[in-house]
C-alpha cells in the first residue's frame, strides 16, 4: 500500500507501516515528524487490521420468471415493458454484486416453462450456491417460486416488482423460514437481501476468540456456523506485559489525543497504554487466525493484571469492522458482529438502565465504537476519559446525535434475536450520573414502560434497521423477538 501512494513523506518503512494502520483506523491525517527509533517489533510484527476482517467467497444463481409471451391480461399487464426491465435490473444487479463483492450468476435467458425451472433447480443442487434469487415478472410465477424454494434447499430471495403480486401472494412465502420477500420497486431493499447472504457467510467465515478461564478449545456455533476458539485469560496479559511501546503505537496514541473533543482523565502514558492493547489485540488475532474477540476484561481488571482496561482499543476495532467484545459475553460479541457484518457499522454493547421518571432507557459502557454512522463515514465526537468503574486507562465517551434513530439487537442463542427501535433523546454525563462513560439515553418506540425492554448487554447502533433485521431472520429462521409493545402498537 505504501508503494501505490509512493510514501514520498515517509521517513522509514516502519512509519510506513504505522500510516497504514492509521489510514484504516480512519484517525485522521498522519504526521511524518521525526521520531525516536524504534524500541519494539520491526515491521514484520505489523498486522495490517484491514485483514483481519473475513472475506468469504459468496455465491449467488439468479433468475427471471416470466409466462410465456406475449402476456395477455393479467398483472404486470400488456404494456409492461419486460425486456426493457429485465436490463434495468439486470444492471442493478451488476452494480450490487460488485459494490458488495459478491459473485452473482445470472441465467442469461429467462425462465418460461416448467422444463426450463427444473433443470435450473438442478443446476442449483449440482452448483450449491450460498443463496438463489428469482426476479418475477408476472403475478402467476409465484408457484415456480415457490418450487425454487422447496426444491434447492438454499435461502431464497424474491424479487417482485409492483405489479407482479397482490397480498395473497405475498403473505405466506414473506413468512416462510428461508425466504426473503422484497414486494416493491424499491431496489435497495434487494442489495440488502444480498448483505444478508454474505453477513451469513462471513458469520461462518469468522473465529471469534473467547479469552476467559484456564482451558483451550474449539467449538462452532449452531445456526450462525461461527468457530469459537476459547484460550486462556492469562494469554492477553502475558501477551500485553510483552508489548513494548513502537512507532505505531506511539502515531496511534498521538492521534488518539488529537482527535479528541476534550481529555478529562487520562495522560499521555494511559493512551500509550491503550494503544499497547489494541496492539496485543491485532497480533494474537492474526496469531491465531482469528477475526474477532470477546475478553473477561472486567475479570483481568479486578485481579490488576494489566495497567489498563482496552476499552478505547477495542473502540478502534470496533470501527474498523472488527468485533471485540467485552465481558466474555459471547452473544454480546455476536450481536456486535451482526451490525458489523450485516449493517456496515459498529455497535455498542451496553448495560440498559431505565430512567423511570421520563420512561426512557439509558445504554450505559466504555466501550462504543465511534464510526456509528458506517465504517465509511466521520467518526462522532468523542471525549477521552477513563474506566469509570477502576478509574485506569481510556474510555472513549462518544457523543450519539440527538433526535436520530437508533436499533437495539440482543441474540439470546443462536434461535432468538431481540430487536427493538428508538431516538437518541441526550447523552447523560459522569458525573452527575454514575456508571459508565458512554450512556445514550434513548426514547423508545412503542414500548410502553422503560422497565420492560428486553435483554441485557444488547448492542445499539444506528438508525432504524428493523426491516433489514427481520429479513435476516426470516431468511435464516431465527425468531424475531420485542420487547413488550404497547396496546395501540403492534
Amino acid at each position: 500500500m505504501c508503494v501505490q501512494h509512493s510514501c514520498s513523506g515517509c521517513v522509514n518503512r516502519r512509519e510506513c507501516l504505522s500510516l497504514m494502520s492509521l489510514s484504516a483506523l480512519g484517525l485522521g491525517a498522519w504526521s511524518t515528524s521525526a521520531a525516536a527509533p524504534s524500541e519494539g517489533p520491526g515491521p514484520a510484527d505489523f498486522v495490517d487490521p484491514t485483514k483481519l476482517r473475513p472475506k468469504p467467497e459468496v455465491r449467488i444463481m439468479a433468475s427471471f420468471l416470466e409466462m410465456p409471451r406475449p402476456y395477455w391480461l393479467g398483472w404486470p399487464g400488456t404494456t409492461y415493458d419486460l425486456d426493457g426491465h429485465q436490463k434495468e435490473y439486470s444492471s442493478l444487479l451488476a452494480q450490487s454484486a460488485k459494490r458488495l463483492g459478491v459473485q452473482v450468476e445470472l441465467r442469461p435467458q429467462p425462465i418460461n416453462n416448467e422444463g426450463d425451472l427444473t433443470a435450473w433447480i438442478n443446476q442449483i443442487k449440482e452448483k450449491k450456491p450460498h443463496a438463489a434469487l428469482v426476479i418475477l415478472q408476472h403475478f402467476s410465477c409465484w408457484g415456480w417460486a415457490s418450487m425454487v424454494a422447496k426444491q434447492s434447499g438454499i435461502p431464497l430471495i424474491i424479487f417482485s416488482p409492483i405489479g407482479m403480486a397482490f397480498t395473497g401472494h405475498v403473505a405466506g412465502p414473506s413468512r416462510t423460514p428461508g425466504i426473503y420477500v422484497v414486494s416493491s420497486l424499491d431496489w435497495s431493499a434487494v442489495e440488502d437481501g444480498l448483505r444478508m447472504i454474505r453477513a451469513k457467510r462471513m458469520f461462518e467465515e469468522t473465529r471469534v476468540l473467547w479469552i476467559r478461564g484456564k482451558e483451550r478449545n474449539e467449538s462452532v456455533l449452531e445456526r450462525l456456523g461461527t468457530k469459537v476458539r476459547a484460550i486462556p485469560r492469562d494469554t492477553f496479559n502475558q501477551e500485553f506485559d510483552k508489548q513494548p511501546v513502537t512507532e505505531e503505537i506511539k502515531e496511534l496514541a498521538a492521534q488518539l489525543r488529537k482527535q479528541a473533543a476534550k481529555i478529562v482523565e487520562p495522560n499521555e502514558q494511559d493512551t500509550l497504554n491503550c494503544m499497547r492493547a489494541y496492539v496485543t489485540a491485532k497480533r494474537l488475532l492474526a496469531r491465531e487466525n482469528a477475526h474477532a474477540l470477546s475478553m473477561d476484561c472486567l475479570g483481568m481488571v479486578e485481579a490488576k493484571l494489566v495497567p489498563t482496561p482496552p476499552c478505547a482499543g477495542w473502540t478502534l476495532l470496533q470501527d474498523q469492522g472488527i468485533t471485540a467484545g467485552c465481558e466474555a459475553d459471547m452473544w454480546g460479541a455476536m450481536s456486535l458482529m451482526l451490525t458489523s457484518y450485516l449493517l456496515d457499522r459498529p455497535g455498542y454493547m451496553n448495560d440498559p438502565v431505565p430512567e423511570t421518571v421520563h420512561n426512557t432507557l439509558i445504554a450505559a459502557h466504555c466501550t462504543s465504537g465511534s464510526r456509528i454512522d458506517g465504517f465509511d463515514k466521520p467518526p462522532a465526537p468523542y471525549i477521552l476519559r477513563n474506566h469509570s468503574e477502576s478509574a485506569l486507562g481510556v474510555a472513549m465517551q462518544v457523543l450519539w446525535p440527538e433526535g436520530q434513530p437508533v436499533t437495539l439487537v440482543r441474540f439470546t442463542g443462536p434461535n432468538d434475536l431481540i430487536v427493538d427501535t428508538g431516538k437518541v433523546v441526550g447523552n447523560v454525563q459522569t458525573p452527575p450520573a454514575g456508571g459508565c462513560r458512554t450512556s445514550v439515553e434513548i426514547a423508545m418506540d412503542a414500548v410502553e414502560d422503560c422497565r420492560d425492554v428486553q435483554g441485557f448487554h444488547q448492542v445499539v447502533t444506528l438508525g432504524n434497521h428493523f426491516r433489514v433485521l427481520r429479513g435476516f431472520c426470516e431468511l435464516y429462521g431465527i425468531k424475531l423477538v420485542r420487547s413488550p409493545r404497547q396496546s395501540t402498537f403492534i
